[in-house]
C-alpha cells in the first residue's frame, strides 16, 4: 500500500513530534525533511555540491537541531538548485511501499501535491519561540526574533514558499498538549485510510 502523509508547518509548531508519532502509530516510514536542509546547510561549501552529495552521515550529525542549523537550512533553502537536487529523493520515499509520512514546509503544496492525507501544523510565533528556547536554551527574546526571521525568509522565498495547501487541514497547536495534537492528526489519517 502507498499512503502518504504530508505534514508542513514553521519551526516548532511541532510537526516533527506529530510526524514521529503519526509515523510510529500507523507504522509508516518517517522522513524530516528539514533534515536534509540543515545536513546541506551546515556541510558547508557549495551548497548544491552539497545537496548532490548529501550521505547518510550528513543525517547522521550531532548538530543539526541547533539553531545555528535552523538558520543554515533556511538561507540554503531557498536556492532553487539545492532543492531540485533534493526533491526527487523526497518523492521517492513517499511513494515507497508501506506508506510514508513527511514533515516540512512544502511537502503538501510541491513534494506530494497528491498525498492521501496533508496536514499544516502551526502554532503563534511566541508559542513556537518558547519551545525552541526549552530545547535549544540561550535568550529568549533573540529566539523569538530569529522564529519571526525564519518565517519571513520561508514564507516569502520565491521558490516553494511555506504556506498551507489549499486542500491542507489546519492543526493549531498553541493550546494544544502533544497528545491532543497527535490525536487530531490521528484522527485525519484514519478518516482517509483505504478500508
Amino acid at each position: 500500500m502507498k499512503f502518504t502523509v504530508a505534514i508542513d508547518g514553521p519551526a516548532a509548531a511541532g510537526k516533527g513530534t506529530i510526524s514521529r508519532a503519526v509515523a510510529e502509530r500507523f507504522g509508516f516510514a518517517h522522513l524530516d525533511t528539514g533534515a536534509l536542509y540543515r545536513a546541506v546547510g551546515v556541510k558547508g561549501g557549495d551548497p548544491v555540491e552539497a545537496a548532490n552529495t548529501l550521505a547518510p552521515a550528513d543525517l547522521a550529525r550531532d548538530d543539526l537541531r541547533s539553531l545555528e542549523a535552523g538558520q543554515a537550512a533556511s538561507k540554503v533553502a531557498v536556492i532553487p538548485e539545492v532543492r531540485a537536487a533534493l526533491l526527487e529523493f523526497q518523492r521517492k520515499f513517499a511513494a515507497q511501499e508501506g506508506g510514508a509520512v513527511l514533515d516540512g514546509r512544502d511537502i503538501g503544496t510541491v513534494i506530494c501535491p497528491e498525498a492521501e492525507v496533508k496536514l499544516f501544523v502551526t502554532a503563534s510565533a511566541e508559542v513556537r519561540a518558547h519551545r525552541r528556547w526549552l530545547e535549544v536554551g540561550g535568550d529568549e527574546a533573540k529566539v523569538l526574533a530569529e522564529v519571526r526571521e525564519r518565517d519571513e525568509r520561508d514564507m516569502n522565498r520565491a521558490d516553494a514558499p511555506l504556506k498551507p495547501a489549499p486542500d491542507a487541514v489546519l492543526i493549531d497547536t498553541s493550546e494544544m498538549s502533544i497528545d491532543e495534537a497527535v490525536a487530531r492528526a490521528c484522527a485525519e489519517i484514519t478518516a482517509r485510510l483505504p478500508a
